[in-house]
């Protein structure tokens, strides 16, 4: 397995490691001294406070050159080409059906050079799939994973300790970047994430990690146990998206589910066009006709749930009379708002807010559950004054 920058790291804070899309990553760490710990533990400590992820597993693509922002209105579902230079823009990449390859985030550097983040699993499918729709268009494709570390730093508290590291960093507006030089390196910090809270990503060099860790937590101690900044592992930034209501590839996002059938609808742009060029993405055209005939069967809803079981993935839905409705993608106990909650895909018809469903556990007692608006959880709005729309 491939084993990240911050690998010592995580051994030095007693990390407990799981196989993950190739990588050998923490799940959870070992707590502070008297604490019991866990995912849970870790979760909240984020939502309260902050957390430190390694989330170097995540594809690092840069593509530049001359067709680079041509190559990518037609790879990606966003308008490319209106971005601004430091500006960040999530995106899916289709198949032709209007299925989700993967979903992504494009940094634009300039005109013609863009770094794009993949997820851990799809980089080899998405270098694949570059290849084989690039055409004859003129770019440089160069895959910097395995050459720089990722680290998501998330929580409330998290711009007050940044600012004693940058005064530049904590006015970002949401989805905008920048660069900062620690020493000889230049440091990429995004203010992005994936857990609902606010906070920051950075790239930077893979043999930079332990300085830039030191001078952007200047004074934490990581292991204390009133530290504002803890590890967390893949367990807890799992059911933080989750609460945030964030699709995951491989579950609420699938080449076999149009993506118009995932809630995010702010990630297509379906009435783009290439420049003047006429040219739309990939898989645009099927997704247009699927809205033309009424859109998906099926959509993605939120479930909430009492009591303490907790809906699995692939676990049926049930409707009025016990009839088949759809199927849970993700599931979990909610350690924020503490009862169970799932996401899963519904026959459009069942969709609305408050209807009353049953989920089948295949074992003969159906849970009651509810379904949901998402997100389940949104930061305080003391929490995001500082933020901005996408």
């Amino acid at each position: 397995m491939l084993r990240t920058p911050l690998h010592k790291f995580h051994e030095g804070h007693g990390a407990k490691f799981v196989e993950f899309a190739g990588w050998e990553m923490p799940i959870l760490y070992n707590p502070p001294s008297g604490e019991a710990g866990g995912i849970t533990s870790e979760h909240l400590h984020v939502r309260a406070s902050g957390g430190l992820f390694d989330v170097s597993h995540m594809g690092r693509l840069s593509i530049k050159g001359r067709h680079a922002r041509r190559f990518l209105e037609r790879l990606c579902s966003r308008r490319i080409s209106n971005m601004q230079n430091g500006q960040c823009r999530y995106a899916l990449i289709c198949n032709e059906q209007g299925g989700v390859k993967d979903d992504v985030l494009v940094y634009r550097l300039d005109d013609d050079d863009f770094l794009v983040v993949v997820n851990a699993a799809n980089r080899q499918k998405i270098l694949e799939h570059i290849d084989a729709v690039r055409d004859d268009l003129v770019f440089k494709l160069d895959d910097r994973t395995e050459k720089t570390a990722m680290v998501a730093i998330q929580g409330p508290s998290v711009m007050d300790l940044i600012s004693r590291f940058s005064s530049e960093i904590p006015t970002l507006k949401r989805y905008r970047f920048t660069h900062k030089n620690l020493l000889i390196a230049k440091v990429l910090v995004s203010r992005t994430g994936y857990t609902g809270e606010d906070g920051i990503e950075v790239i930077l060099p893979a043999n930079m990690v332990d300085m830039a860790l030191k001078l952007m937590l200047k004074d934490v101690d990581e292991s204390a146990s009133d530290s504002p900044i803890r590890p967390a592992g893949l367990g807890a930034r799992d059911t933080l998206r989750l609460e945030a209501g964030m699709p995951l590839y491989g579950n609420e996002l699938l080449e076999t589910i149009p993506a118009t059938a995932s809630g995010m609808g702010f990630a297509l742009d379906l009435d783009k066009h290439e420049d003047e060029r006429g040219e739309m993405f990939i898989g645009q055209q099927a997704l247009l006709d699927i809205e033309a005939a009424g859109g998906p069967e099926r959509v993605l809803v939120g479930l909430s749930l009492e009591g303490k079981r907790t809906p699995r993935s692939h676990m049926k839905v049930l409707g009025a009379g016990g009839a088949e409705i759809g199927e849970v993608t993700s599931g979990c106990m909610s350690p924020t708002l503490r009862h169970p909650i799932a996401m899963a895909y519904v026959d459009r018809a069942s969709s609305e807010p408050d209807t009353s469903v049953e989920i089948d556990t295949g074992r003969g007692e159906p849970l009651p559950a509810r379904i949901t608006a998402l997100p389940f959880y949104k930061a305080p709005k003391k929490e995001k004054k500082q933020a901005a729309a996408v």
